[in-house]
């Protein structure tokens, strides 16, 4: 019933978008509170939340129960999703980012490739729609570490346009090599 009410209340434009994002559950852990009387357990999850086409964000929920910490950590995830710059189907340039203990590198990959990635930073990636990749995870293991460093990585890429830009050069030259455009060739009439 209640359900029902809130599906009314929302526009149809809000449950389309709901509908087609990427959610993925990439951490549960219990955590457990101090008190008086003893601890008092909760669950702790991560979960990313991306549109294939370069949003993507990642939320933490916390609660008594794991749907509840799970729901709280998909809404925090859409309310902290932006925009970074992909090059087609990678990255424009090698990035390397740390977190915590948690250090990564994202390096582009030709066509083809895939995702060579694992954890957390392989589901921050698809996610956001990335398909060809190469990564390596550093330091820290811990799955909510790496996946931040992962968002820090992806927000220190800049488009191909604004690197040309900033290093006064052509934009070609600043595009991995299985992007550049061939100049055509001239032929002799």
């Amino acid at each position: 019933m209640a359900k029902q009410q809130r599906e009314q209340r929302e526009p149809r434009e809000l449950r389309d978008e709901r509908e087609e994002l990427d959610e993925r559950v990439i951490d549960i852990k219990r955590v457990a509170k101090v008190i008086k009387g003893g601890r008092r357990f909760a669950f702790r999850t991560v979960v990313v939340v991306g549109d294939g086409q370069g949003r993507v964000g990642v939320g933490i929920g916390k609660a008594r129960g794991v749907p509840d910490s799970i729901r709280k950590g998909t809404e925090r995830a859409r309310r902290s999703m932006r925009k970074y710059a992909l090059s087609g189907t990678t990255i424009p340039h090698p990035v390397t980012a740390r977190y915590g203990g948690a250090e990564v590198l994202l390096k582009p990959a030709a066509p083809g490739t895939g995702v060579i990635a694992g954890g957390g930073v392989r589901a921050v990636l698809e996610a956001a729609g990335v398909r060809d990749i190469l990564t390596k995870s550093q330091g820290s293991n811990n799955l909510l570490n790496v996946a931040m460093a992962t968002l820090t990585a992806l927000e220190q890429l800049r488009s191909p346009e604004e690197m040309a830009a900033m290093r006064g050069k052509d934009i070609n030259s600043v595009r991995p090599f299985w992007e550049r455009r061939k100049p055509e060739a001239v032929t002799n009439e």
